[in-house]
């Protein structure tokens, strides 16, 4: 599978790369990060490949990023080949509370921010970045439709919201025939599989495409970090972090995963990175992964990843030792329930006869399958 192999976004027409340009290290003002000749190659050599799909937020780098990117694209006069995504939510101004979170207010003002950093008139996605615990659901709503029929984002979505929260989102739009979401953004690595419970059928359902952040998780199964007395040692921002509430990934059963990656990676003769994203790529539910690096030679050994298969015996290895505990409701769900359900009788669902023809990326137009 190749960068230029695109598919279509959720429920939408919007076509994007498997993996993403994560553009969160364009910029140094966060202490690391890439300068601008760096992230200027990273750029380029991505868009060589074939990719078309970069993710961006106005937090990133103090805006730095935005910036950096507008510029690119302006210089490189590639805006109508880019998807371009970024994100609002963070406050920009400290001691003015309506200069962040997921207010109408905030979404107007951050908007018009992102457009003049990105040099451009619209944006292509245009995603809420974290949930505030605030606003309603109904006025985030709103508020993207409005931007959408202005002109300013071609599509909308969600990145680190509940389930719940989503649901209401979309189900609202749908019923006062307001623009759908089309993605959520969310964490998804072997270390951190959390999303399968509620949200890989929840999109699915809704027609929400997931773009998946973090698939190495936060460096770990890359292979430069090691077990310590003190939990873990190794060179990057995972160290720096480490003990820091949500951001602990130095575990014993975290080991245990990346033990087990190292093994398969080695009789794969391919670099644990490359295994990782591979695995989350090719996991149901997931429309596109995001690749972030600070050097080409990390970016170009990410966009390798998906250049081969997993075979299913190594697979199965790789989920066994990340598996989640089933936790209530789903443990409840299991064979016997089913049996009571279902009166001993086998049900399955629907033959694939039954399903609407669907397009497969990368064959000629016309070429459909049931899916």
């Amino acid at each position: 599978m190749s960068l230029d192999a695109y598919y279509t976004l959720g429920r939408s027409g919007l076509r994007v790369s498997r993996l993403a340009l994560g553009t969160m290290t364009f910029g140094e003002s966060w202490g690391w990060g890439a300068a601008e000749d760096t992230a200027r190659a990273m750029f380029d050599r991505y868009l060589a490949a074939g990719g078309n799909f970069i993710d961006t937020a106005d937090l990133y780098t103090e805006g730095a990023s935005e910036e950096l990117l507008g510029r690119f694209i302006a210089e490189t006069g590639t805006r109508d080949r880019v998807v371009v995504s970024t994100k609002f939510s963070y406050n920009a101004q400290p001691g003015n509370p309506n200069a962040g979170g997921n207010g109408r207010k905030n979404i107007l003002r951050a908007v018009e921010g992102s457009l003049r950093r990105l040099r451009t008139d619209y944006i292509d996605l245009y995603l809420l970045h974290t949930w505030d615990r605030l606003t309603p659901a109904e006025e985030v709503m709103r508020t993207l439709d409005d931007l959408v029929r202005a002109g300013k984002i071609r599509y909308a979505g969600l990145s680190d919201v509940p389930a719940w929260y989503a649901s209401r989102a979309q189900t609202y739009a749908e019923a006062h025939a307001l623009t759908p979401l089309v993605n959520m953004q969310l964490e998804y690595s072997l270390i951190e599989r959390h999303i399968e419970h509620e949200f890989v059928p929840m999109a699915g359902e809704l027609g929400m495409g997931i773009t998946a952040w973090s698939p190495m998780g936060m460096g770990l199964l890359s292979g430069k970090y090691k077990p310590s007395e003190a939990g873990g040692a190794g060179e990057g921002r995972l160290a720096k972090v480490s003990g820091v509430p949500g951001f602990d990934r130095f575990t014993e059963r975290n080991w245990a995963i990346v033990a087990t990656l190292e093994d398969v990676a080695k009789k794969l003769g391919k670099p644990m990175a490359q295994v990782a994203l591979n695995w989350v790529a090719t996991q149901p539910g997931i429309a596109s992964v995001i690749v972030g690096a600070t050097k080409l030679a990390q970016l170009d050994d990410n966009l390798s990843a998906l250049s081969f298969e997993i075979p299913a015996e190594l697979r199965a290895q790789l989920n066994a030792v990340s598996a989640l505990d089933a936790t209530f409701p789903y443990w409840f769900f299991g064979d016997v329930q089913q049996s009571r359900l279902h009166g001993g009788v086998a049900v399955g669902s629907k033959p694939a006869s039954y399903a609407p023809p669907v397009y497969v990326p990368g064959q000629p137009a016309g070429a459909f399958k049931a899916d």
